[in-house]
């Protein structure tokens, strides 16, 4: 035992989660529901301790980078983040419309009468944006209010910065300054010793799902399923093309990118598979100036893999009436879904309610949303996986952007981060 745990610890992040993903699918198509009952508190563990690192991760990460940024270099590099967010996101809607008008997912289904689903509340855009400020610090850390413990780290980390930079207040500021420094390595040293466990989770999670939904499900809706994948391969396309502009080497990007792909599919939680896609970002060489503001704030703002679902899934919905979109209505859902997913839990099932709240706002039909829940895990892994490359290839093209040159050879030892300051 001892000897197959060495080699499991030698392997490769990566080679371990491939194959954790692939057992998964087999053991529970061949296992069934009492297997993956089994394996469940596996998943249910990784699940929590990803989420456990979320909030020392964004608020000391986020700190430290504020405190290394160049003078001058932060509002800049903070602009060109939300530019590009901002930016992807709306091509990502209108690149889900294009593929779904091309391919017509949902025509020739006819609505089930029984199906239905109540519409979760909409806070709005005013409410959303202020939510950005927590009325309690506490509380925001609690619930996990992502925006909010952003905000609190860059109010802090600021304060800290000026500190270091006053006459008066130096020596007390970098006293302050090595702790969050000293607390914020010992999250990475945890972060390391939980990237040993993400196969085991992974493995367990596949098999749950695929066991819970089978194939038939697949086949049912798989129309839907595969004009997805096919615009998440688009999106991706896209994101190779940006890159290559920039400079940079797909391989070397792919080679770190694909351990956050590969986990975020299984989990479905961008913001659960935050650590382990700031992991590869120490290991592509980028500074933590960058990916410490980028990647925290991508994890909420940037779900380019939730814009697409949104947009296949109104032409669907559209179609199951018999009822196409025109050209106003595809506006009206790059300009809605845009801003509903923005600021949108990145955490499993979210996708459903931010679709559920776009056809509430267009005027679709609320009860085809009972049809999409059917297949909400499968079409979750594949637009999570792409969430997380999105916020990626955003920090990865504005280092590049900002003149840092990326990790030619990264370690082959899997799951140990390498810093990048």
């Amino acid at each position: 035992m001892t000897y197959l745990w060495k080699r499991y610890l030698q392997a490769s992040l990566i080679l371990r989660v491939t194959v954790a993903l692939v057992l998964g699918v087999l053991v529970g198509i061949v296992g069934g529901d009492e297997v993956a009952v089994w394996l469940a508190p596996l998943g249910d563990l990784l699940l929590r301790l990803l989420t456990f690192l979320i909030v020392p991760i964004v608020l000391f990460t986020l700190m430290v980078g504020v405190n290394q940024s160049r003078e001058g270099s932060a509002g800049r590099v903070g602009g060109k983040v939300f530019l590009y967010y901002l930016g992807s996101s709306a091509l990502a809607i209108t690149v889900g419309l294009s593929v779904a008008t091309l391919f017509s997912p949902g025509s020739g289904m006819t609505l089930i009468d029984s199906a239905s689903f109540s519409v979760p509340d909409n806070p709005g855009v005013v409410d959303a944006l202020l939510n950005i400020v927590p009325g309690n610090i506490v509380a925001a850390f609690a619930e996990l209010n992502m925006l909010g413990i952003i905000f609190t780290a860059l109010v802090f980390g600021i304060a800290l910065l000026k500190m270091r930079q006053s006459e008066q207040q130096h020596a007390l500021g970098e006293q302050l300054y090595q702790v969050i420094e000293g607390l914020n390595e010992v999250t990475l040293k945890v972060m390391s010793g939980v990237l040993h466990f993400v196969p085991i989770g992974v493995f367990a999670i596949v098999a749950e799902t695929v066991s819970q939904q089978g194939m038939e499900t697949l086949l049912s809706l798989g129309d839907m399923v595969m004009v997805l994948y096919i615009a998440l391969g688009a999106q991706l396309l896209i994101y190779c093309a940006v890159m290559l502009l920039f400079g940079v080497k797909l391989r070397s990007f792919f080679s770190e990118a694909r351990t956050p792909m590969a986990t975020a599919f299984a989990t479905q939680s961008s913001s659960g598979t935050l650590p382990i896609t700031i992991n590869a970002a120490q290991r592509l060489g980028i500074p933590k100036s960058i990916y410490g503001f980028s990647l925290p704030l991508g994890a909420t703002l940037n779900m380019d893999g939730a814009a697409i679902r949104i947009a296949i899934s109104a032409v669907f919905a559209a179609n199951v009436i018999g009822a196409p979109l025109d050209l106003m209505s595809m506006v009206q859902i790059v300009l809605i879904g845009t801003l509903v997913t923005v600021g949108t839990a990145g955490v499993p099932g979210a996708g459903i309610i931010m679709i559920a709240t776009v056809f509430a706002q267009v005027g679709l039909p609320i009860e085809t949303v009972a049809l999409l829940t059917a297949i909400d895990a499968l079409v979750g892994m594949g637009a999570t996986a792409l969430n997380v490359t999105g916020d990626l290839v955003g920090t990865t093209v504005i280092a590049r952007s900002e003149g840092h040159t990326l990790a030619e050879a990264p370690d082959e030892e899997g799951g140990h981060a390498v810093e990048n300051a």
